[in-house]
């Protein structure tokens, strides 16, 4: 799993390209499923949250189509990787 947060301008813009252009280019690198959060306290930060292999992960992030993809979700900056505390099976 990959969990990443994100300040964005316009929540609506965001949740519509996420939904498409974001969903074939992350299929394209193999992300299996993702959601997305707002945050109760901070309706400008999202939480987004992908099925996704690390190694597969790296190779998006690495695609030179991304840039633009991300320009046009409207993240007020990069977003970041949330650091995983713990991992239990239940």
């Amino acid at each position: 799993m990959i969990v990443t947060v994100a300040k964005v301008t316009d929540l609506d813009r965001f949740l519509e390209v996420f939904a498409t252009t974001g969903v074939e280019k992350r299929r394209e690198h193999g992300c299996r499923r993702a959601w997305a959060y707002v945050d109760p306290d901070d309706p400008q930060r999202v939480w987004s949250i992908f099925d996704w292999d690390e190694e597969d992960y790296q190779g998006f992030l690495a695609d030179p189509e991304i840039p633009a993809i991300a320009q046009s979700l409207r993240l007020q900056g990069p977003p970041v990787l949330a650091t995983p505390a713990a991992e239990h099976d239940a």
